[in-house]
């Protein structure tokens, strides 16, 4: 689960004719008021028009599609009343966290409701932060609409007019335009128009202190927008590492040309007092919300960015042109999961490396090194689990922690799956031909049957990509990487590394659980040999070291204090397992991993490892 732009009255031009001269009865009007927040609360009215039906339900989400999480939008709006049209109130009934029951809805006019953000939220509520809200009353909003706006019964593709009423000194960013800005005196109305719920859904919307940029890539405008608390990054610096992205990616993909405007709205925590704590992107149709620590140095900024929103970014080739009927007929409140959660975010994360290789920005080195860290954290998982089955009951207890997988073995399956497919063609044919093909046979106005999709795909490819289905996707045989990277000649070796304490480069060994603010050993990462022989086990919690006590807060702490110690000092750490309290004693020592490579072998230019290695990278 990884986690652009600008706002634009400019871009008014883009809507369409249909959404100003709509009717208002034929539309859902909502209001947001951002200009009046109560106790760190938000106040939001949806007027659906005239009701026929003599009960009505009304639903915030229970999931929202690239989320694959259960979060129960709902339980941050309280206070809902529903308002006949003399202004009294009528029966409304909550039902469960995310559903109202209106009864009487004939005489039915509107509801008003109160909403808390998810930043502020005691572990955020389970919200993944780039999913999330934020409201600091006239310093910024971070709306997530899902979090706040919801829809009635059968009205999913009922056009929506949003009013939001904002304080002055802030402007909006988005992909979606400001049609019609209104001066009300003491505060700004912006409003929005999308044909239907799912536009609500698709377009995260920043209020800030304007700091924001453009470029043109292509014939496609890229907006930035960064709110920093402390001002520690501005988007002039972002600018160019972000636009030989995009560029970049653009030249990747070739003639698969989605959108005329992208927006990339980065919000940056202030760790000294932080709100959002889950780090990372959330991937919109036309624009990615995303969350990072303003400590980071601009360097970390710029590769950080790199990776996390080109991932985001390649979603316009899947989800956005190629995906089931579960995914085109979403059901935010009770879902039916696709089975393929191998291409939407495993294909989507394997273009995010590849392009990269394939366009210059890291080297072959550095790209085998990023495939063979996700096979190594990918065997923390059951290397045996069908991924299709995986993919289907994701939202299950029994298979949401194996979530995480999707971004590692998930982009396995699309690089042995493109290593295949060069094999079988002599190098002509990759997955990303492979997915160009599939966007030009049904495109994001038609939905696949989920069913149909492996069959179309070996239709279109070849019968031996059958196999490799039934086998490694479908199936439960462990892809033998080996025996993939030999055909391209690439050679696996193994060796000791150095390491940190708490870091292996930027990789920590530990993490934290945001709710009992505790720090522990992760078990989705190898232990390395100072703490392995020291008889420190995975998911240990750290209770203390050397008489100091350590906790999220001081975690930072931590680490740097670490970074100081000299071989043979004095060393006691205690720590919690399995509820019992334990305390080790020794000398510090430098620590190891041991550590796997790839290398590119020594063959000759002519030899056909070495051609269809070239056409795997650079094709």
């Amino acid at each position: 689960m990884k986690k652009l732009i600008l706002v634009l009255g400019v871009l008014a031009t883009v809507i369409s004719c249909k959404s100003v001269s709509q009717k208002e009865n034929d539309l859902i009007v909502v209001d947001v008021f951002l200009h009046e927040v109560e106790n760190d609360r938000v106040k939001v009215t949806v007027n659906p028009g005239p009701i026929a039906s003599d009960s009505l339900k009304f639903y915030l989400p229970k999931t929202v599609p690239g989320t694959y999480a259960i979060n129960d939008y709902g339980q941050f709006s309280s206070d809902l009343v529903a308002l006949d049209y003399d202004g009294n109130p009528i029966d409304a009934t909550r039902q469960d966290d995310n559903t109202w029951v209106i009864s009487n809805s004939s005489s039915f006019d509107k509801l008003t409701y109160y909403v808390d953000d998810t930043f502020d939220s005691q572990g955020e509520g389970g919200v993944f932060s780039p999913a999330g809200t934020n409201f600091e009353a006239g310093d910024n909003f971070m709306l997530n609409l899902h979090a706040m706006v919801g829809y009635f019964e059968n009205t999913k593709e009922t056009p929506y007019k949003i009013n939001v009423h904002r304080p002055s000194n802030l402007a909006a960013s988005a992909s979606l335009p400001v049609i019609n800005q209104t001066d009300q005196g003491s505060y700004v109305t912006d409003e929005f128009f999308t044909d239907r719920y799912f536009g609500v859904i698709d377009h995260p919307i920043l209020y800030t202190e304007p700091d924001t940029t453009s470029f043109d890539i292509d014939g496609m405008k890229v907006l930035l927008s960064i709110h920093s608390p402390n001002n520690v990054h501005i988007t002039e610096d972002l600018k160019p590492a972000l636009e030989k992205m995009v560029q970049a990616q653009k030249s990747f993909l070739g003639e698969i040309d989605n959108t005329n405007v992208y927006a990339i709205l980065l919000y940056l925590s202030d760790m000294e007092n932080p709100d959002a704590r889950g780090f990372g992107a959330l991937e919109h149709h036309t624009s990615t919300s995303v969350v990072l620590p303003e400590t980071m140095t601009l360097e970390q900024l710029e590769e950080t960015m790199t990776d996390v929103v080109s991932h985001e970014f390649f979603h316009i080739i899947t989800p956005l042109n190629i995906h089931s009927r579960e995914v085109h007929y979403f059901d935010y409140n009770d879902p039916e999961m696709s089975k393929h959660l191998w291409m939407y975010e495993g294909v989507t994360e394997y273009f995010a490396n590849l392009f990269q290789i394939n366009q210059g920005l890291i080297t072959e080195e550095e790209f085998y090194q990023r495939m063979n860290e996700k096979i190594e954290t990918s065997m923390a998982f059951d290397d045996t689990m069908s991924f299709t089955e995986m993919s289907e009951h994701i939202l299950e207890d029994e298979y949401k922690d194996s979530y995480y997988n999707v971004y590692q073995k998930g982009a396995l399956i699309g690089m042995a799956l493109d290593i295949r497919l060069r094999e079988l063609s002599d190098g002509e044919m990759g997955i990303l031909d492979l997915m160009k093909t599939l966007i030009s046979k049904y495109g994001k106005d038609t939905p696949f049957e989920d069913d149909d999709l492996i069959a179309e795909i070996v239709a279109l490819t070849y019968p031996e990509i059958q196999i490799f289905f039934d086998k490694h996707v479908t199936g439960s045989t462990p892809i033998p990487y080996e025996e993939y990277f030999a055909k391209v000649g690439v050679e696996k070796t193994e060796n000791l590394s150095k390491t940190g304490y708490f870091l292996n480069g930027r990789t920590p060994f530990i993490d934290v659980n945001q709710d009992e603010g505790t720090v522990f050993f992760r078990e989705s990462y190898p232990m390395n040999s100072f703490f392995k022989d020291l008889g420190i086990q995975k998911g240990d919690s750290i209770k203390s070291i050397n008489g100091t006590e350590y906790t999220l807060q001081n975690i930072r702490n931590l680490i740097s204090t670490s970074m100081a110690w000299e071989e043979g000092e004095d060393f006691k750490i205690t720590i919690l397992r399995d509820g019992k309290e334990m305390t080790f004693e020794g000398r510090t020592a430098q620590p190891y991993i041991k550590k796997t490579s790839l290398e590119s072998a020594e063959i000759d230019s002519d030899n056909p490892k070495f051609r269809l290695r070239q056409a795997w990278l650079k094709g």
